[in-house]
């Protein structure tokens, strides 16, 4: 993927990863459209970062996706990148009588859903342009999951495997279709903005950006700190790093 010159839209773009991608991509010289649910949210970000435009969003409806399409492609004409980030992460209690499916429910319409009908609704439009990219966000945890948040955990498994589909058949346009595999980051999902755990944001924006910058650009985007989840089963350490992962961070509300 070339790293400058593209209209890119980056939903989840008013706080957290998308905020920082939607910045670092807007620094290196790209239009970018961030959307989400929260207006006042998404305009404060546009107003620290000037010139970078916004527009809202409800990932979990599918006629509001229509209708979005509609206003993204008259408004920006050049949109050539998507970057599926908006996400909501919750706990949950598999054991609860009875258990709380309307959770499950938002987290299936706006991590699984919510990409694949805008992917679907875009991919025209991207098709027509000379250059284009998909990136779709999974997680460390689509490989290896935390058992406190197992339907996020199986959200982020399949878009991995959508991912892998949708490259696969778009190998011959001229789509790009990339995944970008964050690992425990410091943001306020799950409210770890302040745990040493994470990964600070600033370095995880930084190696992903010269990741994006490489060429060619990976078609998985895993910064160091993700490799032993991702490459878990791969290595034949899966029991021992589920085993590790789920006791390291059993804590997390």
């Amino acid at each position: 993927m070339n790293p400058k010159g593209n209209t890119i839209l980056v939903t989840g773009g008013g706080s957290g990863i998308g905020r920082g991608l939607a910045e670092a991509l807007h620094a290196e010289g790209n239009t970018v459209i961030i959307a989400g649910r929260r207006r006042s949210v998404l305009e404060a970000t546009a107003t620290a970062n000037p010139g970078m435009q916004w527009l809202t969003l409800d990932i979990e409806s599918a006629a509001g996706i229509e209708t979005f399409k509609a206003e993204i492609t008259a408004k920006f004409p050049t949109l050539n990148v998507v970057l599926n980030n908006a996400g909501i992460m919750r706990p949950e209690k598999l054991t609860a009588e009875p258990v709380d499916l309307a959770n499950v429910e938002a987290i299936i319409a706006t991590n699984l859903l919510g990409p694949i009908r805008l992917t679907a609704a875009l991919l025209p439009h991207l098709k027509k342009q000379p250059h284009a990219a998909v990136i779709n966000v999974s997680s460390g945890l689509a490989f290896v999951p935390l058992a406190l948040t197992p339907t996020y955990c199986a959200t982020k498994a399949a878009i991995h495997s959508y991912t892998q589909s949708l490259r696969h058949q778009l190998k011959t346009t001229s789509v790009e279709v990339l995944e970008l595999v964050p690992p425990y980051v410091q943001t306020d999902l799950m409210g770890g903005a302040e745990d040493p755990r994470a990964m600070p944001l600033k370095d995880f924006l930084a190696e992903t950006v010269a990741l994006l910058k490489q060429q060619p650009t990976p078609a998985e985007i895993c910064v160091e700190r993700v490799r032993p989840l991702r490459f878990a089963a791969e290595n034949g350490s899966y029991a021992g790093v589920f085993e590790g992962l789920n006791s390291a961070l059993a804590d997390i509300q």
